[in-house]
């Protein structure tokens, strides 16, 4: 299991307006639970160590929500002087990250383990040797909030490709390990991960893992009552 994680929490969240205009969408709650810890919980349920979570708008409102937690440890990435994307803001961070294998999650989406832990399902499938980046999937059955099509098509042997839409094809979960070299001579400028998947891709080295469980992505405010039914039925599932 990677000790370290990158948590991407800047952005600017304009379409959960109006709940956004008061607060970061990292903070909006579903099930009574903030959206950012959703997935610091499930960071800390499989020992991630550290995680790194950037920060950019009402920055100040999430360093102090996780001022309070120990588990895991949380260090801030400072993006309020300019917003730096999903692999910008991974880049400026790589000093905290360090230069073994870390985990990658979305702090607005998150997911209901079915038995084991998917972070641990996604350590377990892990290796540097075949891969660059490793993302965790989730198929339309399991997803709860998606608006949009499909990312990735699988290769029997894992390795992915763009799906283009195709209705076969699977959703990017939110959640990751990459390698750091992927990003070797990078700036901590503005871009995003997508090119990073589409060079991994050319390379043979971008692999998937479907998830087990249910995936639950908020977008609007619309989607928190599907999200928190959601989570209610997996509950009772267990219970």
């Amino acid at each position: 299991m990677p000790k370290n994680a990158m948590v991407l929490a800047a952005g600017l969240g304009k379409r959960m307006r109006p709940l956004t205009e008061t607060m970061p969408k990292p903070l909006v709650r579903v099930a009574g639970k903030t959206l950012l810890d959703w997935g610091l919980d499930s960071l800390a349920e499989v020992g991630v160590a550290k995680a790194v979570v950037n920060v950019h708008y009402f920055p100040e409102q999430i360093v102090a929500h996780v001022a309070g937690r120990s588990r895991p440890a949380v260090v801030i990435s400072d993006e309020s002087g300019g917003l730096l994307d999903s692999a910008g803001g991974i880049v400026k961070a790589l000093p905290q990250l360090g230069a073994d294998p870390f985990l990658v999650i979305n702090a607005d989406t998150f997911w209901i383990d079915r038995d084991r832990p998917n972070l641990e399902r996604l350590a377990l499938a892990w290796d540097a040797a075949s891969m660059d980046i490793l993302l965790m999937l989730a198929d339309f059955s399991s997803a709860t909030g998606h608006s949009g099509g499909t990312d990735f098509l699988a290769d029997p042997d894992g390795r992915l490709r763009r799906a283009a839409g195709d209705p076969a094809g699977m959703i990017y979960a939110g959640a990751a390990i990459m390698h750091p070299r992927v990003f070797a001579a990078a700036d901590a400028a503005p871009h995003s991960l997508n090119l990073y998947f589409d060079r991994a891709i050319a390379a043979g080295k971008l692999h998937g893992m479907k998830m087990e469980g249910r995936w639950i992505t908020v977008g609007t405010p619309d989607a928190i009552a599907p999200a928190e039914a959601a989570v209610a039925d997996a509950v009772a599932q267990d219970a």
